[in-house]
């Protein structure tokens, strides 16, 4: 009884895992948050973080010393040394950010206004943010002529903004970089504060761009982790970008009994990656021992000279070592091939796998790995 018990426990504890993978949940947003995704991702991995009282305040602005942490830490950079005078007439080498904003401007996020202010408390604005953005991505040159058209066309409020904002308003609407709330659509509002909404959903979409063209000085210290491992075939390397197609097979290790004659539909199970799964290249995609969680889609009992017995696993949660839960989706089949001719002649064959076995699982979406990091887009 006390067996029985425990795997229900067991079972509902996976399930809410793959219901709800996110580590963090902020009591004022739900899923249907047109930048609920965003935020969610950046917080797993420490870009934004939300109050105390549980609440992530999407409306509310974002300074332009809080906005520079953020972009340093969403590239990865917070801990890059670099040697970067600052002459900031408002900045001391002892405020809080002082060294965030000497490696926004090493990096040509921002430029070194040689003793004008920094105005580190001020929102940022909507034209500030998204020039940072732009100045982080490798991109082709626009001439003034072609980014008046692209801004006319694009922003119905274009002759509001500054003369200055005009070229990285145009590059980013050619990046896919415009960050547009709902109710706001076709209008840049370069002037209006960006709030953490915005900002989370632009930070997204810059860090998926930088990794693949990243910009002169960035692509100077993006480097990729390599490793040995479990080679993984057709994997597209975008610039910092890994895709495992749909389609793709790879092995993992049961660490849970499956069995056509002992489990049931939605019963619950866990594996392991055996190895780490690398690019021909030896770019490290997953981790070894990243969790697999997932439950039984499928049973076949094995009958006597009735039927063969089969089970189907289908995976819906990946864990990995560094504590980010993500939804990846891959199906695989345990059926009784390797069983003796009069065997199958009579048919029976029960199918069991237990703990340590190999199987080898289909994945029915892809996935897209930062190579440098190993966090994975959703």
């Amino acid at each position: 009884m006390f067996k029985k018990i425990t795997k229900g426990l067991f079972a509902l504890a996976v399930m809410a895992m793959i219901s709800n993978p996110a580590h963090a949940f902020y009591t004022d947003m739900d899923q249907d948050h047109w930048a609920y995704q965003s935020i969610k991702f950046l917080t797993e991995i420490g870009v934004v973080v939300g109050f105390p009282d549980g609440t992530y305040k999407p409306e509310i602005p974002v300074t332009r010393a809080e906005f520079a942490s953020m972009a340093i830490k969403a590239l990865g950079q917070e801990h890059a040394n670099v040697s970067q005078d600052i002459d900031f007439a408002d900045i001391t080498s002892d405020f809080w950010a002082y060294h965030i904003i000497e490696k926004a401007v090493y990096f040509n996020l921002i430029p070194d206004s040689k003793g004008q202010t920094f105005r580190p408390f001020d929102p940022v604005t909507r034209a500030e943010a998204i020039d940072l953005a732009v100045n982080a991505i490798a991109s082709s040159p626009v001439s003034e002529q072609k980014a008046n058209d692209i801004c006319s066309k694009a922003y119905k409020d274009y002759t509001q903004m500054p003369a200055w904002f005009l070229m990285g308003a145009a590059k980013s609407h050619l990046l896919n970089l415009d960050v547009v709330m709902p109710g706001h659509e076709g209008s840049m509002e370069a002037n209006r504060p960006m709030n953490r909404a915005e900002v989370a959903m632009l930070l997204y979409r810059m860090m998926q761009e930088a990794k693949l063209n990243p910009n002169d000085k960035l692509a100077e210290v993006m480097q990729k982790r390599t490793a040995d491992g479990f080679i993984v075939d057709n994997v597209k390397v975008r610039g910092s970008i890994g895709i495992i197609p749909a389609g793709t097979i790879f092995p993992i290790r049961l660490e849970s009994v499956v069995g056509s004659n002992i489990s049931n539909v939605a019963d619950a199970y866990v594996a392991k990656t055996p190895n780490n799964y690398v690019t021909k290249e030896k770019y490290l995609l997953i981790s070894e021992n990243s969790d697999l969680k997932g439950q039984v889609k499928y049973v076949q009992r094995g009958k006597l000279f009735k039927q063969q017995g089969e089970v189907i696993i289908k995976n819906e949660l990946l864990v990995t070592p560094n504590d980010q839960a993500v939804m990846v989706y891959g199906v695989a089949t345990l059926d009784p091939q390797k069983i003796g001719f009069w065997r199958r002649i009579f048919k029976g064959k029960q199918v069991t796998a237990k703990p340590g076995e190999i199987v080898n699982l289909r994945l029915l979406a892809p996935i897209k790995v930062d190579l440098t990091n190993g966090y994975i887009y959703e």
